[in-house]
């Protein structure tokens, strides 16, 4: 009888040099550095050079990768007007996927023959650096869009985090002209940022979410062989082009059982409502055999490694914005579905809230997942390139067995294919 791995659960299907998780000290490792370690001193762009290149960079390294990234973070026309061509109503990993498509389309445009798009190892270097870089201003975009705001253009003078918020927020988000709000208790919604267009004032963007925000961006970098990850390199494994293995992974991460958790974690806080209600909608919830967003990994078996980090993160906003119902709610629902169930929560259960605090709407974020992961993806995609074998599993038949239809009568060709002697495995 077939042994049959539902899930793939279990199953090594090939090697990494990128990341694994390290059983005995129940840490993730980004090319042997833990991530707490990572997140906690290093900015972003250090982390992404460290997914491409196998070691930290340098001060001149950092320098030049920041340099490239600062070069290419404007949203290019072509990618605006296609997600404007989007409904508001979209959701906005639809137009993270349609943006990625349009600057795919437009990197690999006059490539004739369909061997050569898969690109060297420089090109795709290039291009993943190039795919970070604008990521975050169509994610920025795209929030802004949906509240019927106006783009706001980067600015040169901050790092990939702080550029980031302020092309999401502008000067509602810098301390010179008063730090972005926190949610309003009674819509659990997050801050308004500008109602229009803000340009470069010389407003430093709060440190205290930058800080958060970035540690944020490196815990989600990566994870070995997760289900996105997973597509990317089967994509890769068939030689299609980098940006088409990273559209797969976004449609991949969408759903609620990958990246849509930290989405869905949101929306879980919203339906209780307050820490007192915690003891109730769990029982419901249980009693109902709902999936509870936020709790559970498949490949920790001791509570995800990256959780501590980020809950730090998280109670650095919460006292930043005065906001301890936001801590007793976490704390409560924790504390109960791990007395009840004995599963402990995932990276999703924190940063949920805390990009509520930050001000994200929640249907952002997962596209933030997306601008953090592309990292990682491309890491993977360049890994497999470089050591490639075409990804294509069996899978055990459980149909109808062999029939026939009616009236049919073989030619010669098939009576030949079916009589010939099997083909002999090299």
């Amino acid at each position: 009888m077939t042994d049959i791995k539902k899930g793939l659960a279990g199953v090594t299907v090939d090697e990494t040099a990128v990341s694994k998780v390290n059983p005995e000290t129940n840490s993730l490792l980004y090319r042997g550095y833990p991530v707490q370690e990572l997140a906690a001193t290093q900015p972003f762009e250090a982390v992404a050079y460290l997914l491409w290149n196998g070691e930290l960079p340098d001060a001149a390294q950092l320098a030049a990768l920041r340099q490239v990234e600062r070069q290419h973070r404007a949203l290019a026309d072509d990618v605006r007007a296609a997600i404007d061509l989007l409904p508001t109503a979209a959701h906005p990993m639809d137009e993270v996927r349609t943006a990625v498509s349009v600057i795919g389309a437009r990197e690999t445009a006059g490539i004739a023959n369909v061997m050569d798009a898969v690109g060297t190892p420089e090109e795709n270097l290039e291009r993943s650096i190039r795919l970070w870089a604008e990521l975050p201003a169509v994610v920025a975009y795209g929030q802004r869009r949906r509240r019927g705001e106006e783009l706001i253009e980067p600015r040169d003078d901050l790092d990939y985090a702080a550029n980031f918020l302020w092309m999401t927020f502008g000067e509602e988000i810098c301390t010179s002209t008063g730090a972005v709000a926190g949610p309003d208790p009674s819509t659990g919604s997050g801050s308004s940022a500008a109602g229009s267009g803000a340009s470069a004032s010389g407003g430093t963007p709060d440190p205290v979410v930058v800080d958060a925000f970035n540690r944020s961006m490196t815990l989600y970098a990566e994870h070995s062989f997760n289900a996105s990850t997973f597509t990317a390199r089967v994509i890769a494994s068939t030689l299609s082009d980098l940006y088409s293995a990273v559209v797969g992974a976004i449609g991949a991460l969408k759903g609620p059982l990958h990246g849509g958790a930290n989405e869905a974690v949101l929306h879980v806080f919203t339906e209780i409502g307050s820490a007192e209600n915690v003891g109730p909608w769990l029982d419901a919830a249980l009693a109902e055999k709902r999936k509870i967003m936020g709790f559970g990994h498949r490949v920790y078996k001791r509570g995800d490694s990256r959780v501590p980090t980020m809950k730090a993160a998280l109670d650095t906003l919460v006292a930043h914005y005065d906001r301890p119902d936001v801590a007793a709610l976490y704390d409560a629902l924790e504390a109960q579905f791990v007395e009840r169930k004995g599963i402990y929560p995932n990276l999703d259960y924190p940063s949920g809230p805390a990009y509520d605090l930050m001000g994200f709407d929640t249907l952002t974020f997962t596209p933030l997942f997306v601008a953090a992961r592309v990292t990682g993806w491309t890491a993977h995609i360049r890994e497999q390139q470089a050591s490639n074998a075409l990804i294509r599993p069996l899978s055990a038949y459980v149909g109808p067995d062999e029939r026939h239809v009616e009236g049919y009568i073989a030619d010669a060709a098939d009576v030949e294919a079916q009589e010939r002697a099997e083909e002999a495995v090299g």
